[in-house]
């Protein structure tokens, strides 16, 4: 299967949750790609962004998304698991990163429907 073929596939079952947002489908990408690496996450909105995919506005709000639950997978393992936590809050520490990652997407809409961007 070709990246094209599953930017689609993605696209086409994210479409109403991203659509909350203003967002196509296919920006799920990104926030996936954040969540493994910040940087990484970014360079996918860019790209999406290059390609036509998204607008100068959309690709602008998911840069908060991708910094704020960026790296996600990477620092629950160094920090969270090596530290030793109590595990009835491992899900909670997991959840907090995304739900912020969420209402900056809202915020971002706002804020840049205020200014007329879109």
């Amino acid at each position: 299967m070709t990246e094209t073929g599953l930017l689609d596939i993605l696209g086409n079952i994210f479409s109403p949750v991203m659509g909350l947002f203003g967002l196509p489908g296919a920006a799920v990408a990104v926030l996936i790609s954040a969540f493994f690496a910040k940087a990484s996450g970014c360079a996918t909105a860019a790209t999406l962004y290059a390609s036509g995919v998204l607008t100068v506005g959309q690709a602008t709000m998911l840069f908060p998304a991708c910094i704020l639950m960026g790296t996600l997978i990477g620092h629950y393992a160094r920090i969270v698991l090596v530290a030793g936590t109590n595990k009835k809050w491992h899900l909670f520490m997991l959840f907090i990163p995304v739900f912020d990652a969420f209402l900056s997407l809202l915020i971002m809409r706002f804020i840049l429907s205020l200014m007329n961007i879109q």
